[in-house]
């Protein structure tokens, strides 16, 4: 198997498991607001556990990350299309394939990162 090959099924292998984690995330979120619609509005002071807007804001939290790194993804598989995977965006230099492995949809070399 060809190197961009094995590339593109690392980062497909990737954006499969990044799309169930939203999918699962979004089935949790809405679950919960089915549960706050009826629960009572005041559960902050609820002394049987996590308040359901905590629980709530958490969720969203997670989700915006796991949609942030579908992203990543599908821009990851776009610079390998475009014959432009593994090149810093900033510097030009190939970014090396350990920092790759690390992080698969890496778009800057570490001496190039914020």
């Amino acid at each position: 198997m060809e190197h961009a090959d094995r590339v593109r099924a690392l980062l497909v292998s990737e954006q499969d498991r990044i799309g169930a984690r939203v999918s699962k995330l979004e089935h949790d979120i809405a679950a919960l607001t089915s549960a706050r619609r009826s629960a009572v509005d005041d559960d902050e002071h609820d002394p049987d556990g996590e308040p359901l807007s905590a629980r709530w804001s958490l969720l969203a939290g997670l989700l915006d990350s796991a949609r942030d790194d579908a992203r990543q993804a599908a821009d990851a598989l776009r610079r390998l299309d475009a014959g432009t995977y593994g090149v810093c965006a900033q510097c030009g230099e190939l970014i090396p394939v350990g920092q790759l492995e690390v992080r698969p949809f890496r778009e800057r070399c570490v001496a190039c990162t914020p």
